[in-house]
Protein backbone atom coordinates (compact mmCIF):
# COMPACT_ATOMS: atom_id res chain seq x y z
CA UNK A 1 0.00 0.00 0.00
CA UNK A 2 1.41 3.19 -0.95
CA UNK A 3 1.73 6.37 1.43
CA UNK A 4 3.01 9.15 1.29
CA UNK A 5 5.70 10.80 3.89
CA UNK A 6 3.25 12.54 6.21
CA UNK A 7 1.00 9.17 6.65
CA UNK A 8 0.96 7.25 9.58
CA UNK A 9 0.46 3.53 9.71
CA UNK A 10 -0.92 1.87 12.25
CA UNK A 11 -1.68 -1.61 13.21
CA UNK A 12 -4.41 -2.65 15.34
CA UNK A 13 -4.15 -5.55 18.12
CA UNK A 14 -7.09 -6.63 18.80
CA UNK A 15 -10.77 -6.84 17.62
CA UNK A 16 -12.92 -6.21 20.63
CA UNK A 17 -15.39 -3.09 20.87
CA UNK A 18 -12.48 -0.86 21.18
CA UNK A 19 -10.63 -2.42 18.50
CA UNK A 20 -13.34 -2.47 16.06
CA UNK A 21 -14.26 1.70 16.88
CA UNK A 22 -10.68 2.15 16.11
CA UNK A 23 -10.85 0.19 13.09
CA UNK A 24 -13.86 1.39 11.92
CA UNK A 25 -12.41 5.52 12.32
CA UNK A 26 -9.43 4.71 10.40
CA UNK A 27 -11.27 2.87 7.35
CA UNK A 28 -13.93 6.08 7.43
CA UNK A 29 -11.85 8.72 8.59
CA UNK A 30 -8.43 8.00 8.89
CA UNK A 31 -7.72 9.40 4.99
CA UNK A 32 -8.41 12.72 5.60
CA UNK A 33 -6.50 12.80 8.99
CA UNK A 34 -3.07 11.11 7.44
CA UNK A 35 -3.89 7.87 8.82
CA UNK A 36 -3.92 4.77 7.17
CA UNK A 37 -4.61 1.15 8.28
CA UNK A 38 -1.86 -1.24 7.98
CA UNK A 39 -3.22 -4.30 9.49
CA UNK A 40 -5.66 -5.95 12.23
CA UNK A 41 -4.92 -8.85 13.88
CA UNK A 42 -7.21 -10.88 16.59
CA UNK A 43 -6.95 -13.83 18.48
CA UNK A 44 -9.87 -15.27 16.98
CA UNK A 45 -9.27 -14.03 12.47
CA UNK A 46 -12.86 -15.40 11.71
CA UNK A 47 -14.56 -12.46 13.65
CA UNK A 48 -12.67 -10.09 10.92
CA UNK A 49 -13.82 -11.99 8.42
CA UNK A 50 -16.47 -9.41 6.63
CA UNK A 51 -15.47 -6.73 8.80
CA UNK A 52 -12.23 -6.20 7.80
CA UNK A 53 -10.74 -6.03 3.96
CA UNK A 54 -8.92 -9.08 3.35
CA UNK A 55 -5.80 -7.93 2.85
CA UNK A 56 -5.71 -5.80 6.14
CA UNK A 57 -5.99 -8.95 8.26
CA UNK A 58 -2.74 -10.07 9.96
CA UNK A 59 -2.99 -14.26 10.39
CA UNK A 60 0.20 -14.51 12.55
CA UNK A 61 1.31 -11.54 15.02
CA UNK A 62 4.75 -12.97 14.55
CA UNK A 63 5.12 -11.21 11.10
CA UNK A 64 3.64 -7.60 12.16
CA UNK A 65 6.76 -6.10 10.89
CA UNK A 66 6.22 -7.00 7.39
CA UNK A 67 3.03 -4.45 7.50
CA UNK A 68 5.84 -1.84 8.22
CA UNK A 69 3.67 0.16 10.32
CA UNK A 70 4.63 4.01 12.19
CA UNK A 71 2.11 2.80 15.51
CA UNK A 72 0.75 -0.76 16.70
CA UNK A 73 -2.14 -0.60 19.11
CA UNK A 74 -2.97 -3.17 21.68
CA UNK A 75 -6.72 -3.19 22.56
CA UNK A 76 -7.08 -6.58 23.54
CA UNK A 77 -4.91 -7.94 27.04
CA UNK A 78 -1.80 -6.98 29.41
CA UNK A 79 -0.09 -10.58 28.02
CA UNK A 80 -0.03 -9.15 24.84
CA UNK A 81 1.94 -6.40 25.89
CA UNK A 82 4.36 -8.56 27.86
CA UNK A 83 4.98 -11.10 24.88
CA UNK A 84 4.63 -8.62 22.07
CA UNK A 85 5.80 -5.38 23.37
CA UNK A 86 9.44 -5.63 23.35
CA UNK A 87 9.23 -6.69 19.50
CA UNK A 88 6.36 -3.71 18.29
CA UNK A 89 8.78 -0.88 19.79
CA UNK A 90 11.72 -2.25 17.64
CA UNK A 91 9.96 -1.39 14.77
CA UNK A 92 7.42 1.09 15.79
CA UNK A 93 5.73 3.20 18.39
CA UNK A 94 3.45 1.73 20.61
CA UNK A 95 0.43 2.50 22.16
CA UNK A 96 0.14 0.35 25.31
CA UNK A 97 -4.54 0.00 25.49
CA UNK A 98 -3.52 -1.94 28.13
CA UNK A 99 -1.60 -0.43 30.85
CA UNK A 100 -2.02 -2.80 33.74
CA UNK A 101 0.42 -4.58 32.65
CA UNK A 102 3.19 -2.17 33.13
CA UNK A 103 2.28 -2.42 36.60
CA UNK A 104 4.82 -5.25 36.70
CA UNK A 105 8.21 -3.55 37.55
CA UNK A 106 10.51 -5.72 35.26
CA UNK A 107 8.46 -5.24 32.10
CA UNK A 108 7.95 -1.61 32.85
CA UNK A 109 11.61 -1.01 32.90
CA UNK A 110 12.50 -3.03 29.85
CA UNK A 111 9.86 -1.39 28.08
CA UNK A 112 11.16 2.01 28.72
CA UNK A 113 14.66 1.04 27.68
CA UNK A 114 13.72 -0.68 24.68
CA UNK A 115 11.63 2.84 23.59
CA UNK A 116 14.71 4.44 24.66
CA UNK A 117 17.23 2.32 22.47
CA UNK A 118 15.19 2.27 19.71
CA UNK A 119 13.77 6.09 19.61
CA UNK A 120 10.31 5.11 19.56
CA UNK A 121 7.55 6.16 21.41
CA UNK A 122 5.87 4.02 24.51
CA UNK A 123 2.39 5.96 24.80
CA UNK A 124 -0.58 5.22 27.70
CA UNK A 125 -3.79 6.73 26.35
CA UNK A 126 -5.33 8.34 29.32
CA UNK A 127 -8.35 6.18 28.70
CA UNK A 128 -11.32 7.75 31.15
CA UNK A 129 -8.55 9.80 33.34
CA UNK A 130 -9.58 13.12 33.56
CA UNK A 131 -6.72 15.46 34.15
CA UNK A 132 -3.58 13.06 33.72
CA UNK A 133 -1.77 16.16 32.12
CA UNK A 134 -2.19 18.23 35.29
CA UNK A 135 -0.92 15.41 37.50
CA UNK A 136 1.99 15.02 35.04
CA UNK A 137 2.98 18.50 35.12
CA UNK A 138 2.92 17.86 39.16
CA UNK A 139 4.91 14.55 39.22
CA UNK A 140 7.65 16.29 37.04
CA UNK A 141 7.63 19.36 39.03
CA UNK A 142 7.83 17.28 42.22
CA UNK A 143 4.59 19.12 44.12
CA UNK A 144 2.55 15.70 43.81
CA UNK A 145 2.60 14.35 47.35
CA UNK A 146 -0.59 11.57 47.13
CA UNK A 147 -2.41 10.39 44.37
CA UNK A 148 -5.61 7.82 44.96
CA UNK A 149 -8.29 6.66 42.45
CA UNK A 150 -11.74 4.95 43.12
CA UNK A 151 -13.49 3.24 40.40
CA UNK A 152 -17.40 2.38 40.68
CA UNK A 153 -19.15 0.01 38.27
CA UNK A 154 -22.57 -1.88 38.13
CA UNK A 155 -21.09 -5.55 39.16
CA UNK A 156 -21.95 -7.13 35.47
CA UNK A 157 -18.91 -4.84 34.14
CA UNK A 158 -16.27 -6.11 35.95
CA UNK A 159 -13.64 -8.86 35.13
CA UNK A 160 -12.19 -9.82 38.24
CA UNK A 161 -10.20 -12.94 38.92
CA UNK A 162 -11.19 -15.12 41.53
CA UNK A 163 -14.78 -15.21 42.64
CA UNK A 164 -14.63 -11.47 44.59
CA UNK A 165 -17.62 -10.61 42.81
CA UNK A 166 -19.27 -14.01 41.82
CA UNK A 167 -21.88 -13.63 44.90
CA UNK A 168 -23.30 -10.28 43.64
CA UNK A 169 -27.27 -9.67 43.67
CA UNK A 170 -29.19 -7.05 41.97
CA UNK A 171 -30.61 -4.82 44.65
CA UNK A 172 -27.28 -5.29 46.96
CA UNK A 173 -26.29 -1.49 46.74
CA UNK A 174 -22.46 -0.67 47.11
CA UNK A 175 -19.99 -2.71 48.11
CA UNK A 176 -16.23 -2.43 48.14
CA UNK A 177 -14.26 -4.98 46.33
CA UNK A 178 -10.60 -4.32 46.59
CA UNK A 179 -8.64 -1.65 47.84
CA UNK A 180 -4.75 -0.91 47.99
CA UNK A 181 -1.76 -0.44 45.90
CA UNK A 182 -2.40 -0.11 41.81
CA UNK A 183 0.43 -2.71 42.11
CA UNK A 184 -1.70 -5.15 43.62
CA UNK A 185 -4.73 -4.05 42.16
CA UNK A 186 -3.65 -4.81 38.78
CA UNK A 187 -3.27 -8.26 38.67
CA UNK A 188 -6.88 -8.82 40.04
CA UNK A 189 -8.45 -6.39 37.86
CA UNK A 190 -6.57 -6.37 34.94
CA UNK A 191 -9.55 -5.69 32.51
CA UNK A 192 -10.72 -2.86 34.60
CA UNK A 193 -7.81 -1.13 35.91
CA UNK A 194 -6.41 0.94 32.77
CA UNK A 195 -6.80 3.54 34.40
CA UNK A 196 -5.55 3.56 37.94
CA UNK A 197 -2.19 1.90 35.68
CA UNK A 198 -2.46 5.61 33.27
CA UNK A 199 -2.44 7.59 36.32
CA UNK A 200 0.60 5.73 37.82
CA UNK A 201 2.32 6.75 34.85
CA UNK A 202 1.38 9.94 35.05
CA UNK A 203 2.35 9.76 38.32
CA UNK A 204 5.72 8.33 37.82
CA UNK A 205 7.77 9.38 41.38
CA UNK A 206 4.76 8.01 43.30
CA UNK A 207 4.62 4.68 40.84
CA UNK A 208 2.24 2.17 40.69
CA UNK A 209 3.38 0.87 44.59
CA UNK A 210 2.52 4.61 45.83
CA UNK A 211 -0.69 5.36 44.19
CA UNK A 212 -3.57 3.89 45.68
CA UNK A 213 -7.06 2.92 44.09
CA UNK A 214 -10.07 1.30 45.03
CA UNK A 215 -13.03 -0.45 42.81
CA UNK A 216 -16.43 -0.61 43.80
CA UNK A 217 -19.64 -2.58 43.01
CA UNK A 218 -22.67 -0.38 42.94
CA UNK A 219 -25.56 -2.23 41.56
CA UNK A 220 -27.50 1.85 41.29
CA UNK A 221 -24.96 2.24 38.37
CA UNK A 222 -26.86 0.91 35.33
CA UNK A 223 -26.12 3.72 32.88
CA UNK A 224 -22.75 5.42 34.21
CA UNK A 225 -18.90 4.39 35.28
CA UNK A 226 -17.71 6.47 37.75
CA UNK A 227 -13.95 7.22 38.31
CA UNK A 228 -13.10 9.88 40.64
CA UNK A 229 -9.46 11.23 41.27
CA UNK A 230 -8.14 12.30 44.46
CA UNK A 231 -4.62 14.58 43.72
CA UNK A 232 -2.72 16.29 46.95
CA UNK A 233 -0.27 18.75 46.74
CA UNK A 234 1.85 20.73 49.09
CA UNK A 235 0.15 23.12 51.51
CA UNK A 236 -2.63 21.64 52.03
CA UNK A 237 -3.67 22.00 48.00
CA UNK A 238 -5.97 19.52 46.99
CA UNK A 239 -8.00 18.19 43.62
CA UNK A 240 -11.15 16.21 43.39
CA UNK A 241 -12.99 15.04 40.39
CA UNK A 242 -15.34 12.85 39.25
CA UNK A 243 -16.09 11.36 35.91
CA UNK A 244 -19.08 9.89 34.82
CA UNK A 245 -18.55 7.70 31.92
CA UNK A 246 -21.71 6.78 30.01
CA UNK A 247 -21.93 3.05 29.70
CA UNK A 248 -24.51 -0.01 29.35
CA UNK A 249 -24.88 -2.67 31.74
CA UNK A 250 -22.08 -5.54 31.64
CA UNK A 251 -19.62 -2.79 29.46
CA UNK A 252 -16.13 -2.99 30.77
CA UNK A 253 -15.34 0.19 28.96
CA UNK A 254 -17.61 3.38 29.21
CA UNK A 255 -18.34 4.96 25.83
CA UNK A 256 -16.22 8.33 26.22
CA UNK A 257 -13.65 6.47 26.40
CA UNK A 258 -13.63 5.07 22.88
CA UNK A 259 -13.42 8.26 21.60
CA UNK A 260 -10.19 9.63 23.87
CA UNK A 261 -8.47 6.30 22.52
CA UNK A 262 -9.40 8.03 19.53
CA UNK A 263 -7.88 11.54 19.96
CA UNK A 264 -5.23 9.61 21.58
CA UNK A 265 -3.99 7.64 18.67
CA UNK A 266 -4.27 10.79 16.78
CA UNK A 267 -1.07 12.34 18.53
CA UNK A 268 0.84 9.33 18.04
CA UNK A 269 3.29 10.28 15.96
CA UNK A 270 6.55 10.05 17.56
CA UNK A 271 7.51 11.81 20.61
CA UNK A 272 11.29 10.77 20.99
CA UNK A 273 12.44 7.60 22.68
CA UNK A 274 10.25 8.42 26.11
CA UNK A 275 7.22 7.24 27.76
CA UNK A 276 3.89 9.84 27.05
CA UNK A 277 0.81 9.81 28.44
CA UNK A 278 -1.80 10.44 25.77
Amino acid sequence: MATNSNTLRVGVVGYGHLGQFLVNKLLEAGAGLGLVLGFVWNRNPSKLVGSVPAELILQDLSSFAKRRCDVIVEVCHPQIVRDFGLKFLSEAHFMVGSPSALSDPDLNQKLRQASLQHGRTLYVPSGALWGGQDIQRMNDSGTLKALFIRMSKHPSCFRLTGDVLSDWTEGEGRRVLLRGSVADLCPLAPNNVNTMAAAAVAAGKLGFTGVQGEIVSDTALKDFHVVEVEVTGPDGFSVHTVRRNPAKLGAVTGSATYNSFWNSLLICRGHGGRVYLC
